[in-house]
């Protein structure tokens, strides 16, 4: 496993360590916690499955586990839109989290393309 494999890894845990610091201190209000809820959630499968792709047994189970890093990532980045759309959170808060978002997303399709 190379190093930039786990710089990856780490960069996804600390997206979704911010994304909760970010959450804990959300407002009551049902809309903006569904949304911070569902973020939390798909902040933390990329994660998690980028490190189950990390210790995959075949390309195409590794590229499979990619995959779900991937939507899992978009997933996010609508959530993120929409909160900032909504104004939910102030957008100086959003926008380091939506610059970090889009860079992971650019870096996982170029990794997949290059397995295929």
């Amino acid at each position: 496993m190379a190093k930039n494999d786990y710089d990856l890894a780490d960069r996804l845990e600390n997206f979704a360590a911010s994304v909760i610091l970010l959450y804990s201190k959300m407002p009551n209000s049902y809309a903006a916690q569904y949304l911070a809820q569902q973020l939390i959630r798909s902040s933390c499968s990329t994660a998690l499955n980028y490190g189950e792709a990390l210790g995959a047994g075949t390309v195409k189970d590794q590229i499979n586990k990619l995959r779900i890093t991937l939507k899992e990532l978009r997933e996010c980045l609508r959530n993120l839109n929409i909160q900032q759309k909504a104004k939910l959170v102030e957008e100086n808060k959003l926008k380091e989290l939506r610059d970090e978002n889009d860079q992971l997303i650019r870096i996982v399709v170029t990794i997949i393309k290059n397995k295929l």
